[in-house]
Parts: C-alpha cells; structure tokens; sequence
C-alpha cells in the first residue's frame, strides 16, 4: 500500500489562503502575540454573536487550565467532568491542586450523565466541565439547570463543537445563557455572594485535527470581563500589561508589574492569521462535514452497526467532528480486527476515547474500577472513529464505505 493511496483518519483542510496569510504575518514582523492575534480574537468573538469576549491561546488545554484558574478553583475543591473525554479534561484539574471527580455518561451520546453527576456532588465540588463529545452538544440547559442547582461554576469543553447548536444557540454563546432559563431562573443569579454571576466558559480548540486549525491553539469565551482579565493576565505570565499593547506603543512603555505567578499560554501571530482565515471558511468545511455524515449514515443504515445520533434535543446540531460508529454483538469482526481490517484496505480509523477509569494514571490515584462506568466500560470495546474530514475528496468518501461494507457487510 503505498503511501499516496492511505485515507488518513485525520487532514487538515489547508490552502493558499492559509498560506499566504502566515506569510504576511510573518512579514510584517509579528511572531509572537501581536494585530493578527487581536483581531482573531474580535472576529471569533463576533462569530458567536457578539456579547462575548475571547482570549486566544496555545493550545485548548491552556485554555481549560485558564479558565478553571479564572473561576477559583484550587486546591481542596472537585471538578466533575465525564468519564469519556482525553486526558486534558481532567488533568488541567490537577494542576490547579484540585481533583477531578469522573462520572459516566449517557449511553446514548456518550456526553456527561446528570443523573450520574448528581450523585457524585459534594461540598467541595465547585465546577462542572461538560463535554461537546464528536460535535453533539451537550443540552445547554441542562447544563444551566445543574449547575444552578448545586451553585457550580462550568467549563465547556468544547474542543469538538465548532459550530454547534443548542436549543437555538451557537456553543460559546454565554453572553446572555440566563436570559432563557424560564422558571429555573437567571443562571448569572444572586449566589449569596454578593450577587456575582456564575462564572462560566466555553473553551475551543483549534488543533490539527479539529473542524477548523491554527496548528495548535485554542480560544477561550466568557462573558464576564473580571474573568477575562484575569485570563489574559496569566495568559503570560502573570504581567499586568498584554505584550502587544508594550511593544506597539511609540511612546516609552517598557514598565510593567508582575501580579501572580502566570503562565506562557499565548497565541502567536502567524497561527492567528491561519486561524482568521479558517473562520472564514467555516460555512463551507462545515457544509462537507454534514454531507459527509449524510453520505455514511446512509451507506451504512443496513450493517451491524449502531450510527452516531442525530440532535434530539430541540434546535440543536451536530459539528461532525468525528464520526463514531458502533459495532453490534453480530459484526463479523470485533472492533480492534475491524481497525486492523480497515487499516489493510488503506484507510486509518481511530478510537474515541480509551474512557479515564482505564488509563493508569487515573485509575490508580482515584481507585477507579470498571464496575463504577457501566456505560463506559461497555461502550468502549465497540466504538471506532471514521475518516471525516472538509477536505476529503468524493473517491476517498467512495473508498472509506467501501471499505467499511466490505468488512462489516
């Protein structure tokens, strides 16, 4: 097989527009954070809708560390996330000196059990971080509802949901999330605090991988401009000046104060202006994804096989990030001789995730034990991830169900 005719499970979808924009940024002089960065972080933040502001970052996991720094979390306190999730999701809750609390998920979405969470809640849980898992949102408001609830602060992984709609809004559009809570009340409520709101923030990705790229990077949204300041402020290192607002200056500016001990967690220029450009095309690539997740659902409505599922929640879509299938107890194959098997044909699969309670680390330090995540533990021996990508061409699409046919058909 040679290397030319290999479908890889993941590509980039990049052009000369992309190349041409790190180009110019790397012309005009500005490597590190500077104007591209700035105005990516405008144009994101007006792509959810405005009322909003986004902070660039080097990774999505800087982004998560970052925003649970913002809402307060430290040492003592627990964090829920999902037991079906990479490791980020819960390892940025140990940096904080804080500990995660895994709990299993919904057998049909593989997203966060609320019903799972609601036993796990204690007096030191202080956040929620949902999971967006493939591009299936999470129910905002259920969300909402828990942590109005139990007076938690939430971060949303949303690594896999751009764009993604629920109920009628764009994931990472917190600007106005407790305008619509009906009889559950205002989520930015008074909390007996002083009347604070909530802290709440959605965190993007913009790895290779991911429906749109900047190599590696992130954004992170809020709506409250404390937590923003904060965020930028141990964006790098703690200083009380952004770099790009010392270095553009004409006048003398070469004074700043260092406040907390930060972090380098800053978004460079040349990735920025990738980054701008794939905003941009965000209709498009995201068009194909949909026609692609058509294309399967259909090729593979009649195999052994359990399909990702359709939005139930009301107005509410799917980014298509990944595509999970599920193989049945009557697959001829098992799922690792099904990606051995695909592999052969010439086209890469992959495995999302290998769930938290399996992995040593995890396991270990919170003596986590497979009876604990029923859902996970039975859902994981089945899944397999397809190729799906924006700029897979038709005859790859042709091949990949042709492929998975002549395996499981």
């Amino acid at each position: 097989m040679s290397r030319d005719s290999h479908i890889p499970f993941a590509m980039p979808d990049i052009g000369e527009e992309e190349i041409q924009a790190v180009v110019e940024a790397m012309r005009s002089g500005w490597l590190t954070t500077g104007p591209a960065a700035a105005a990516f972080e405008r144009e994101f933040a007006d792509y959810l809708g405005g009322g909003v502001t986004a902070i660039a970052v080097n990774s999505a996991t800087a982004g998560l560390h970052l925003a649970l720094d913002a809402c307060g979390i430290g040492p003592g306190d627990e964090v829920i996330v999902p037991d079906w999730t990479f490791t980020a999701t819960a390892e940025v809750v140990r940096y904080l000196g804080a500990d995660p609390v895994i709990v299993d998920v919904d057998p049909a979405t593989l997203c966060l059990d609320y019903a799972a969470a609601e036993k796990a809640v204690t007096a030191r849980t202080k956040a929620v971080m949902p999971v967006h898992l493939a591009g299936l949102a999470v129910d905002w408001l259920a969300t909402a509802e828990f942590a109005r609830r139990h007076r938690l602060a939430v971060v949303e992984d949303a690594a896999h949901s751009l764009p993604t709609y629920s109920r009628g809004r764009l994931v990472g559009d917190v600007g106005d999330v407790g305008d619509d809570l009906g009889d559950v009340g205002d989520v930015g409520d008074d909390l007996g605090d002083g009347g604070a709101r909530r802290p709440h923030a959605v965190v993007f990705s913009f790895y290779a991988t991911k429906t749109m790229t900047t190599g590696e990077g992130g954004m992170v949204v809020v709506a409250d401009e404390a937590m923003a300041q904060r965020i930028r402020t141990m964006r790098l290192h703690g200083i009380s000046r952004d770099v790009f607002d010392r270095y553009r200056s004409t006048a003398p500016s070469w004074f700043y104060e260092v406040v907390e001990a930060g972090y380098k967690y800053n978004l460079t220029d040349p990735a920025a202006a990738m980054g701008r450009v794939q905003l941009r095309r965000q209709p498009r690539m995201f068009a194909t994804r949909q026609a692609l997740a058509r294309r399967y659902r259909a090729a593979f409505a009649d195999l052994p096989v359990d399909l990702p599922d359709e939005p139930t929640v009301p107005d509410s879509t799917h980014a298509w990030h990944l595509f999970i299938l599920r193989l049945r107890p009557e697959a001829p194959v098992s799922r690792d001789e099904f990606i051995a098997a695909m592999a052969q044909a010439g086209v890469g699969c992959s495995v999302h995730f290998i769930p938290l309670h399996r992995q040593p680390y995890w396991r270990d330090r919170y003596g986590l034990t497979p009876e604990q995540f029923p859902v996970a533990e039975r859902e994981f021996g089945r899944v397999v991830s397809l190729p799906i990508f924006s700029s897979m061409t038709d005859e790859q699409a042709d091949r990949v169900v042709a492929a998975v046919r002549g395996v499981l058909g």
